[in-house]
Parts: C-alpha cells; sequence; structure tokens
C-alpha cells in the first residue's frame, strides 16, 4: 500500500519502530506539518533523517530513501506557543518520491511503501530469536541500570521483526548504530547485527563491573585504613604520644607552604611530600626522601645576615687581626663602600696568592669578621671527585649534597663568605674535573641559579662572598683563573715578622696558655728571625715562639733577664747565623728565584773536571733551565769571555745548591757571572746576587717576581742585586727601608756587569 505522508525530518535523534519519543517543536513550519498531519492524516507523519545532520536546510538529495512511519500519540501547546508531541514508530517504509504539498508548497510530502512481508517462522528465524532473548537477559541480569520491564515483552511469542526493534529500543547504542538498525529491512540481518552488537556490551558491562568492583575495595580499603589512622591518632593524642607520621606530613606540609621559594620548588617539595605519606613505615625509601625535605627545607633560600657598612669599622677589625695585606684590605674596603650605596651589588670573586705561612686561610676568616658576615672553609687540596662540591644524585646510596649546600646550610644564611682553599692543588682524573665545576660555582652571571646534583633546584650562591687561595699562581687553570680577581699577599721581611710576633703571634700565643705579661725584647725577637727561620711566612716562627713560651713557663724564667744563650738553650743551634757563614769561593755567585714557596737566594757553584770533555749539570733543574745554560756558554764563547781551549779540555760542572727544581730564565744572568768567576779566577762577593734574562746577544731582558725576590735578599742579607732595566717600575712598590738598605743596579747589556766585576780597572 503506498500513501503521501507529510515528512519531518529529524536530526541528532533516530526513532525506529515501537519506540515512543517526545518532541517539542518552536519552528512554524514543523508546527504547521503537526496541524496538517492531526487535520487530514489521522495523526499519522513520516520521521526522515537527513543524511547530512549539519545540513540546516537540507535538499530533497540529501534526503534518504528510508524512513519510519509514526503516529502523533498526543500533542499538547504551550504557553510559550511551542508544540510538545509525543510520537511513537509503527513500522518502517520505503520512500519513492519527495514532493511538496499542493496546498502549502513549504510542507514536504513523501510517498511511502511498506515493505515488510512476513514469511513465516523458519529454522534461522527462532534459533536468532532465542539467541537474542538469551543474550538480552544476560544483558538485564549483569546491568545494574537495565529496567526489568521488557521482559515480559522479549518472549518467544513475538516475531523476529518486532523482537529485534523492542531490544535496540531497549540497549544503549549510538544514535549511528539506531540509524543503521532503521535503515535496514531484512530482519535476519537486524538480528544477526543486534546479536554482535548485544556481545560487545556484554563485554563492556563485565568490564565496568571489574574495574567497579576493584575501585569499590581499594576504596574501601582507603577508607578502613583511614578509620584505623584516625583512630590511632587519637589514641595516640590520649596516650601523649607525638611524633606520628600524619603529624610529621601536617608539619612538613606547613613549612613548605611558608618557605619563600618558587611555585615550580614548591610543586616538586609537595610531590616528595605524597610520595613520602604513601610509602609504608618499614621502606627504606621513607628515610631517604624525609632526609631530602629536612635538608631542602633547612636551606636559607631568602635568609641573609646583616653586613657590616661601615668602611672604618670594617678597617679597625682588618688591621686587628692581621698585618700588612693592604692589597686586600683596600679591597674590602672599596666593597663596604659600594655595598652601602647599592644593596644588589655583586660580591667579588677574590683570589689570594702569596707563600705558605703568609696568612691567607686566616685572612679570609679576617674578612668574613670585619663583615659580619658567617664563614665556612672547604679545603680542595687534592680533591679530585667534583662530585664532593656538586653533590650526589638521590639514587646512590648514601647520598649527600655537596660541599658547597652542606656548607651554606650550616652558616644558615645565604651571603655566609666561602672560602676554597689550595685552589692550586686540585687534581684531574677519571673521577671529575672540579676546576670545571668552580666555573659554574664562580661565575656571577650563572652561580643565581646553581643546581647541587642532591636538591635538583636552583640555590642563588650570588649573595655569597667567594675567597680562594693558592701558592702557585701558574698551576691554576686559565680558564678559572680568568673569572678571579688576583690579589698577591707578599712575602714577610724580617721587621714585618718583628711586627707580627710583637703584636698579633705572642699574644695569641699568651692567651692559649692563660698569661698576659709576657714580652720579648725586639733584640732577642729578630735574633730568633734572623738565625732560626728563612721562610716567607711566619709558620715556622710561630712554631718557635710557642715552643720558646712554653719553656717560660715551665721553666719560670724570668722574661726581663732572657738572653741568646737561654734561646739558645731552648731552640737549639741557630740555623742560619751569618757570622758563621762561609766566604764565596771562585765560581760561586747568588741568583734570586721564586716559587710557589717566595723568594729564594740560589748560589751556584761552577768548577772544571780534568779529562772529562762534557758539560755536568746537578742540583735539581728543568730541561728549560738546562737549554738557557747552552745559550749562556754559545754567549760567552761567542764574545770572548771565557777561555774556549780551557774548556774544551776539560768538563764545566755546575751545581745549583737548592731544594727544589729551577725552572725559566731568570737565572741566566747568574749562571754567565758564575762560569766567568770560574774562568778569571776571581771570586764574587756573597752579599751579591743577580737576576735576569741573557740571550745570544748579551741583552738581559725583564724577570717575574722582583718584589719577592728583593725581600728574600734581603732576608738573606744580600746588598747588592743587579737587575734589568726593564724592571726600574717593579721597585716602586718595595718598601723604602729596604732599598735603603740594598743597592739595586740596573743593567741592559751584560758587558755592564762584565765591566763593573771583571773587567781590570787602569
Amino acid at each position: 500500500m503506498k500513501e503521501n505522508i507529510p515528512v519531518l525530518l529529524l536530526k541528532k535523534l533516530s526513532l525506529l519502530p515501537l519506540q515512543e519519543v517526545r518532541l517539542e517543536l518552536n519552528i512554524e513550519l514543523t508546527k504547521k506539518l503537526i496541524d496538517l498531519s492531526e487535520e487530514s492524516f489521522n495523526n499519522k507523519i513520516l520521521v526522515v533523517l537527513p543524511t547530512n545532520a549539519l545540513e540546516e536546510s537540507p535538499s530533497v538529495k540529501d534526503l534518504p530513501n528510508i524512513g519510519v512511519l509514526a503516529q502523533i500519540k498526543s500533542k499538547l501547546e504551550l504557553p510559550n506557543g511551542n508544540y510538545r508531541i509525543f510520537i511513537k514508530g509503527l513500522n518502517r517504509v520505503q520512500i519513492l518520491n519527495y514532493a511538496n504539498d499542493k496546498e502549502d508548497k513549504t510542507i514536504l510530502m513523501g510517498l511511502a511503501k511498506r515493505l515488510y512481508i512476513d514469511h513465516g517462522e523458519g529454522t534461522e528465524s527462532l534459533a536468532l530469536k532465542r539467541k537474542l532473548i538469551e543474550l538480552t537477559k544476560k544483558y538485564i541480569k549483569i546491568n545494574p541500570e537495565a529496567s526489568n520491564s521488557i521482559q515480559n515483552h522479549v518472549n518467544e511469542n513475538e516475531t523476529l521483526d518486532t523482537l529485534t526493534d523492542l531490544i535496540v529500543n531497549f540497549i544503549k547504542l549510538s544514535n549511528n548504530k539506531k540509524i543503521n538498525y532503521m535503515n535496514e529491512f531484512n530482519e535476519i540481518t537486524r538480528a544477526k547485527m543486534l546479536i554482535e552488537d548485544l556481545g560487545i556490551e556484554l563485554e563492556i558491562i563485565k568490564l565496568n563491573n571489574k574495574l567497579d568492583s576493584e575501585i569499590r575495595a581499594e576504596f574501601e580499603k582507603e577508607q578502613k585504613e583511614l578509620l584505623l589512622k584516625t583512630k590511632i591518632e587519637k589514641l595516640n593524642e590520649e596516650l601523649g604520644i607525638i611524633g606520628s607520621k600524619e603529624t610529621e606530613i601536617k608539619e612538613y606540609h606547613l613549612k613548605i607552604e611558608t618557605l619563600d621559594v618558587s611555585i615550580k620548588t614548591k610543586n616538586k617539595l609537595f610531590n616528595e611530600l605524597k610520595r613520602y605519606e604513601a610509602t609504608p613505615a618499614n621502606n627504606p625509601d621513607g628515610s631517604v626522601i624525609r632526609n631530602y625535605l629536612d635538608t631542602i627545607l633547612a636551606l636559607p633560600f631568602n635568609k641573609s645576615s646583616k653586613e657590616e657598612t661601615s668602611v672604618k669599622k670594617a678597617e679597625e677589625a682588618l688591621n686587628q687581626s692581621h698585618y700588612g695585606m693592604e692589597s686586600a684590605k683596600i679591597r674590602i674596603k672599596e666593597y663596604v663602600a659600594l655595598k652601602a650605596k647599592n644593596k644588589k651589588l655583586t660580591s667579588p670573586i677574590l683570589c689570594l696568592i702569596g707563600p705558605p705561612g703568609v696568612g691567607k686561610t686566616t685572612m679570609a676568616k679576617g674578612i668574613a669578621d670585619a663583615l659580619k658576615r658567617e664563614f665556612f672553609k672547604i679545603s680542595v687540596g687534592g680533591l679530585s671527585d667534583s662530585s664532593e662540591l656538586l653533590g650526589h644524585r638521590r639514587t646512590y646510596l648514601g647520598s649527600a649534597p655537596g660541599k658547597i649546600i652542606s656548607g651554606i646550610k650550616k652558616c644558615e644564611v645565604n651571603n655566609p663568605v666561602i672560602l676554597i682553599d689550595e685552589v692550586d692543588k686540585m687534581v684531574k682524573d677519571f673521577k671529575g674535573d672540579p676546576s670545571s665545576v668552580l666555573l659554574d660555582i664562580l661565575d656571577s652571571g650563572q652561580n643565581k641559579y646553581f643546581i647541587d646534583n642532591y636538591i635538583e633546584e636552583p640555590f642563588d650562591l650570588s649573595n655569597a662572598l667567594f675567597i680562594l687561595t693558592a701558592n702557585d699562581e701558574a698551576a691554576i687553570p686559565w680558564v678559572l683563573k680568568d673569572r678571579l680577581e688576583i690579589i698577591h699577599i707578599d712575602s714577610y721581611t724580617i721587621y714585618d715578622k718583628k711586627d707580627i710576633a710583637i703584636n698579633y703571634l705572642i699574644p695569641n700565643i699568651s692567651d692559649k696558655y692563660g698569661i698576659t705579661n709576657i714580652t720579648i725584647k725586639d733584640k732577642l725577637l729578630m735574633f730568633i728571625i734572623k738565625d732560626y727561620t728563612l721562610e716567607s711566612g711566619v709558620r715556622e716562627l710561630e712554631r718557635l715562639l710557642d715552643k720558646l713560651i712554653r719553656n717560660i713557663i715551665i721553666q719560670e724564667l724570668d722574661i726581663n733577664k732572657l738572653k741568646e744563650k737561654d734561646i739558645t738553650n731552648i731552640l737549639g743551634t741557630p740555623l742560619y747565623n751569618e757570622e758563621n757563614a762561609q766566604e764565596q769561593n771562585i765560581g760561586s755567585c747568588n741568583i734570586l728565584g721564586v716559587s710557589p714557596l717566595g723568594g729564594h737566594v740560589i748560589n751556584i757553584q761552577s768548577i772544571l773536571v780534568p779529562d772529562q770533555n762534557e758539560l755536568i749539570i746537578t742540583g735539581g733543574v728543568s730541561e728549560g733551565l738546562k737549554d738557557n745554560i747552552y745559550l749562556v756558554l754559545s754567549y760567552l764563547k761567542t764574545n770572548g769571555l771565557i777561555d774556549y781551549t780551557k774548556l774544551y779540555e776539560n768538563s764545566l760542572h755546575l751545581h745549583f745548591n737548592n731544594n727544589y727544581t729551577l725552572e725559566g730564565e731568570s737565572g741566566s744572568v747568574g749562571i754567565a757571572t758564575s762560569i766567568i768567576s770560574l774562568a778569571q779566577n776571581k771570586a764574587i762577593s756573597k752579599d751579591t746576587a743577580f737576576s735576569g734574562k741573557l740571550d745570544l746577544y748579551g741583552n738581559i731582558n725583564s724577570v717575574n717576581g722582583i718584589k719577592e725576590k728583593i725581600i728574600a735578599a734581603y732576608n738573606n742579607h744580600i746588598k747588592t742585586i743587579y737587575l734589568p732595566e726593564e724592571n726600574r717600575e717593579d721597585v716602586k712598590y718595595i718598601p723604602d727601608f729596604i732599598l735603603k738598605e740594598i743597592n739595586i743596579i740596573f743593567v741592559s747589556k751584560y758587558d755592564e756587569i762584565y765591566n763593573s766585576l771583571f773587567k781590570t780597572k787602569k
């Protein structure tokens, strides 16, 4: 049977036979269509789903040739003018064509024809019905959201066509799937599709039920644990037991919340706290996390100590703790003055370089006291493992922060004075390169974001004042040295040592032994300094004075009647008595050298060994100095300053009387003088010394370490020094009292020395 029926287009909604749907219509065309159906078509309407649901005004080409004939069960006109209708699907129809209504062209009509023909129930249909009924009952049984109302309708009395439509309306399927069922006329095909979909839905429901069961069991377990923890906490409160894990976690949470750090760092700490909370009490990971939290929460991220802002007070504190060291003191006074004007001024990175015993380490402590800052020391002498500075990652057993962060934590402020001692003695090997690590730590542009391997969060080191110490400037890697402000600490003269002994060493030793009336006469102090010490610093002098004062206390000696004889009895025979020094021999000459231990006076001895015909060099010299000896010999032979035949027939033996390996070329003038002294059989005065670099043409070039060399000469009772003319400006930095006692002769050619010492005057 064919009939024209008004067409209702539905979007985002499907309608199947036997399905009932409630709609609310607010469009005039659809309301007019419903009125037409009610008046002329016995409340029948043809429901069609456009192929493209997104098209607002679909054309006839976009409409399918399959629809559902529906019955309008009720219509209600709402106060706002909208229609609320209740429709029920009757059966599928094939739409032969679409046409506009003759009377109202805006209404679409469809010529519909029902295709279903009941061919009776075969074996396949019966089997499919039974399978559908079985699966539907399983679906109702395991799906807690399913209603039992359909069970009365799902039975073998219904046709397969009706049964499939009933079940499709009952189960939850997507709109696209329902459209597929709506468009399928063959009930056998629909039944097979439905059996497959029901199987999928059953598996999904089983999986959901399993997950729900697991989640419910886990939730019940957590609730049970929470209940037990709450009871334990209450019992602990009643019993007065404090320190439960819950209380500890609350304390950690409060500390993290009030910590003045970035949001990123706080989130990291909260995540660590969650890990700690979830870790069982007997798990060793708990103590690792707790140690990490304790360490990072104890760091002074934004806590600074109040610094000294008075230049005068800082200067008084430095002068009270240390003698001399004017370069270091001036730099600190500059820093204090500028810091008072600019609170954001970056601290300098200083490197104190000088011989052992001159007070570099104690000067760093004195600077911290003068600035009223906290102080800690890191010794890197012999250090090869860079992890000692950077810390160990928490994946390692027994990991801990590096020396830098550990020191900051101990000081409890972020602006301490950090002493990195013996930086020239670090070692580079397979464990790492500590000097490379120091590049980041000491770079003012990078240390603001220093990250320790253990902490794993940035810490600002730019507020700290770094002071490094070294003996040998040449041993400091140049990339590291480029970041340092070098301050040289010079050797002490005998008068410096006397003042240090009177104002610092003796008072400190007296305080150590609980006495206050120890005063040693200047004459006796000079006797100890000249005859028992020959060092650049005052370390040995301090030991000698300590030994002397101990014996004065124990033997109850009268300090006012103390004589040189008493000192000799306590300290032993003088080691460097000038009066007992041997006269200078032929071929003997003094040269001035400098090492990490300070300035030195080195004696060269030259002799001729018969029947050898070779050059013999002893006394610990470098290959570079050996090359320089050959240069000196070439110059002397070429210019006729020595008898070549005499040297050819004998061997020249040069011995350097020193305790360390000689480097460099500054001794070449002294070597030439020693050889000429031997060749001309003329001795050089023992109170004369030489320093200068000789070339093949007899030019004397400049050398380094002039101040240290002159101080060493002064301490060793040298009266005359020959120096290169190019070093004249360097002498300006020598104290006047030394220059008054030493005759410095500046030369630019060796001929000037030869004419002064060896040429016979007419």
